[in-house]
């Protein structure tokens, strides 16, 4: 574990700054402070003093521009505006290297052919989920495994905006993504979510699944 992971863990021991990491990291695009600041019913400046230590540590990225849609003199000044940055965080006391095990044993699943038998696991896995977690909403479930559940009609359902295996994804895309997607059928089906499918559809910043309804697309 490196300073910057503690430096993080630090940042959101803070309950306030917390919920601001969380509404950011929620929201479908750049967040400025005063919309985070109503959003949590807080003060702009307080407001400000957090994200700008979340952006600090390196959970959030900034950018200025102005949001006016007006240029030139008399358009006001380039707005400070936040969005989630691309990184994990996870902490392990003593240190762990889950990640570097989870890339070794997917390049052997890839050398030797044992897809299908991933595949099975994870939908397995998936049911096992599901059947243990009927009592709240489907949503609820997702969120609480870092999908980030929000609804996209465009994509004919619920897009999932973070991939909780985005590491893994990014060396080995289709064995991930493959890995995801019979996870969440798993999941749906140990739900007995029987109108409810997921499906793949990819998209950049995205997790590659999105739920709908079996009717759609």
């Amino acid at each position: 574990m490196d300073d910057s992971s503690i430096d993080a863990a630090q940042a959101l021991a803070d309950p306030v700054r917390r919920r601001l990491y969380e509404y950011v990291a929620a929201a479908d695009g750049e967040v400025g402070r005063g919309q985070a600041a109503d959003a949590l019913g807080i003060q702009r400046t307080l407001a400000a003093h957090h994200l700008d230590r979340l952006a600090d540590a390196g959970l959030l990225e900034v950018s200025r521009r102005k949001v006016s849609g007006r240029e030139g003199p008399g358009s006001g000044r380039p707005a400070k505006l936040y969005r989630r940055a691309d990184r994990e965080l996870s902490l392990h006391l003593p240190p762990r290297d889950y990640e570097l095990a989870a890339h070794v044993l997917a390049e052997a699943v890839e050398r030797h052919g044992a897809e299908e038998a991933l595949y099975a696991a994870a939908r397995e896995e998936g049911r096992r989920i599901g059947a243990g977690n009927r009592d709240g909403t489907l949503a609820e479930l997702l969120r609480a495994r870092g999908y980030e559940p929000g609804e996209e009609p465009e994509a004919g359902g619920v897009r999932l905006r973070n991939c909780p295996f985005h590491t893994l994804a990014r060396t080995f895309p289709p064995l991930a993504c493959g890995l995801n997607l019979e996870l969440l059928r798993g999941v749906l089906e140990g739900r007995g979510e029987d109108g409810v499918r997921a499906r793949m559809d990819a998209r950049p910043d995205r997790c590659c699944v999105v739920i709908s309804k079996n009717n759609d697309h």
